[in-house]
């Protein structure tokens, strides 16, 4: 193909990208109204505390979810029906990883896996067991958690997607990891508002990257235009304490990352980012993530954009006295939700030791991530 031809695929893909982008922010911010007007099982279901024991809703995350899968189900149509009215070209090549039916197909399966593995640990999760080593030593024991359940279910929804992608065995069990272990990674930072998009939107930009030496330079950016259109749609929600992402939202946006990075990044870029989720994922088990971004500037700058300021550190002796059941200092009520998960996940830190060492972990794969050769 000319240089002229090449220019003009390039700008065609570039184009439906931006358009796949703001359908999946238009199609969460329209599926977020609707869901708030009309909550299924009512909107205390989906009421949480926050980490400020503020009242916040979960609907943000099936709403991400449902923009995000729709803007990819809606492209995929789009592309099939464009090409079944030409013939066979670089373009259409070119435009087959934005979306083509396999990607798509294994972003839409590994959204709707994860949102529905979400959901049903959001609203039936009792919080009594943390972690990988709280649910596998439950399990181990005889009892069938929610979170065991669902750490199932990503893992199959994973090996969905990869098979979907195709590939020789290595490569459908890398991306199989890179889904199943995104979607996990990325619900451990769903503890401070925005803080999970955030994280979301600096693995898009890495995917995007990383996805600029293959032949369709703009393969990655295609790729993770969905999630993170949606992701950044409801960002202002977060970011202002009136919403969540919870297990739905964090773990449908980190599986379909997964599932772009699988379908946009070269072999040894895949191995290594997930090498990069198994090392992060065992460290959690150990060290609190907000400690570590909290002990480094830079993180602690990045985190708190956006957000309301921190609340007081030290308490007046008058406020911390028993409170009646439901009362608040400024009046407001707080509904206590039993048997139900309250708030934002909350980890207990092990030493300054592992902060360094979880913190040296975060810029050493990222430093890696950013210079992947493919």
């Amino acid at each position: 193909m000319s240089r002229a031809g090449r220019a003009a695929a390039g700008g065609s893909s570039v184009a439906g990208t931006v358009v796949t982008g703001a359908a999946s922010a238009a199609a969460a911010r329209a599926a977020y109204r609707a869901l708030r007007q009309y909550p299924p099982a009512g909107q205390q279901t989906w009421t949480r505390t926050n980490h400020r024991g503020e009242l916040v809703t979960l609907l943000e995350g099936p709403a991400v979810a449902v923009g995000a899968i729709t803007a990819e189900v809606i492209g995929a149509a789009v592309a099939a029906r464009m090409s079944g009215r030409r013939g066979k070209s670089q373009l259409q090549i070119s435009s087959e990883r934005t979306v083509g039916s396999h990607a798509s197909l294994a972003m839409a399966v590994a959204g709707g896996g994860a949102l529905g593995f979400g959901v049903l640990d959001d609203l039936a999760g009792s919080g009594k067991r943390r972690g990988l080593k709280g649910h596998l030593g439950a399990l181990a024991h005889g009892e069938v958690t929610t979170g065991s359940v669902k750490l199932a279910g990503l893992a199959a929804t994973g090996l969905a997607g990869g098979l979907l992608l195709g590939g020789r065995r290595s490569d459908v069990l890398v991306n199989a990891g890179l889904i199943a272990g995104g979607a996990n990674l990325l619900n451990l930072f769903d503890l401070r508002p925005g803080r999970a998009v955030k994280v979301a939107a600096l693995s898009a930009g890495l995917i995007a990257a990383g996805g600029a030496g293959r032949p369709d330079r703009s393969a990655g950016l295609a790729a993770v235009a969905a999630p993170l259109g949606a992701g950044l749609a409801l960002l202002p929600e977060d970011l202002a304490e009136r919403a969540m992402l919870g297990d739905a939202g964090a773990h449908a946006l980190g599986a379909m990352l997964g599932a772009a990075a699988a379908g946009s990044l070269p072999r040894s870029a895949r191995a290594g980012l997930l090498a990069g989720i198994v090392a992060l994922t065992v460290a959690s088990e150990k060290v609190s993530f907000t400690k570590v971004i909290e002990a480094t500037p830079m993180l602690r700058r990045i985190d708190m954009l956006g957000r309301r300021p921190a609340a007081p550190a030290a308490p007046t002796a008058a406020s911390t006295a028993p409170a009646a059941e439901g009362d608040r200092p400024d009046g407001a009520q707080v509904i206590r939700l039993q048997g139900r998960r309250g708030g934002r996940h909350r980890r207990v830190g092990s030493g300054e030791d592992r902060v360094r060492s979880i913190n040296w972990l975060f810029g050493f794969f990222f430093r890696v991530l950013a210079r992947q050769e493919p």
